[in-house]
């Protein structure tokens, strides 16, 4: 399930592209997967184990065009070990409502990105997040987990503060809005709910299928429940933040 657009931005092979707080790996999978030359990035030892396993995999299947590269590097979103400058796109998906100093972490998403370059960020959206947040403190009250709720205007002017031109902004996963409202209803860590396994079963229905029928619903929905937001910008060619 992809929360960013990969043909907005036009990820193909000899571009270079990083994914900052990559997790499970799933958007340094597609990158890759387009014949990109890819670091997924993530301070998790696991899940970069697991990431590096299924880049193996990926290309022994032969699932990669010849050109991709790919590499998981674990380390600091606030002090990331690149040059300015550096990668053609950066993707940091679902990672900056975990990051206490966020405006350290946005100047480095900037400083690595080369002049002419675009950078994604995506993060839960403020009326999904907040329902969950009133259903449960287990859902976002513990290590790790979401410290803020972002309002949409507010992280695009902290981005575009550090000189980076604000391009697009969608809203996306209007279907697992309220598969997350009844996690936090009956409990986050309740997997054997009844209500959640159905749910569940229907969002890996979606997913493998793509129905017609749910693809339209959920572009329909997507405008006013999207559970994330995803937004677009572009690096001068000439660097006026001077980060």
């Amino acid at each position: 399930m992809l929360t960013v657009d990969f043909d907005r931005i036009g990820i193909r092979p000899g571009i270079r592209v990083i994914d900052v707080g990559c997790g499970a790996g799933r958007h340094a999978f597609e990158a890759y997967r387009r014949g990109a030359d890819v670091v997924a990035f993530d301070q998790n030892t696991a899940d970069l184990a697991d990431v590096e396993t299924m880049f193996r995999a990926m290309a022994e299947a032969g699932e990669v065009p010849a050109s991709g590269m790919a590499v998981a590097v674990r380390g600091d979103a606030l002090a990331l070990p690149y040059d300015d400058n550096e990668f053609d796109v950066v993707i940091a998906s679902e990672i900056l409502e975990h990051v206490p100093a966020d405006d350290t972490a946005i100047a480095e998403l900037v400083r690595v990105l080369k002049p002419g370059g675009q950078l994604v960020v995506t993060v839960p959206r403020r009326f999904p997040e907040r329902v969950c947040w009133a259903l449960s403190d287990e859902y976002h009250a513990n290590e790790g987990g979401h410290i803020r709720i972002y309002k949409a205007d507010e992280l695009r002017d902290k981005i575009t503060g550090r000189g980076m031109r604000f391009v697009h902004r969608t809203h996306v996963h209007a279907l697992h809005s309220p598969y997350w409202w009844i996690k936090c209803a009956v409990g986050v860590n309740n997997e054997d709910h009844p209500l959640v396994r159905a749910y569940h079963r229907m969002l890996v229905w979606d997913m493998m299928s793509r129905p017609l029928l749910t693809r339209a619903l959920e572009k329909a929905l997507d405008p006013l429940l999207g559970k994330s937001v995803a937004l677009y910008f572009a690096k001068p060619a000439v660097d006026r933040a001077g980060v």
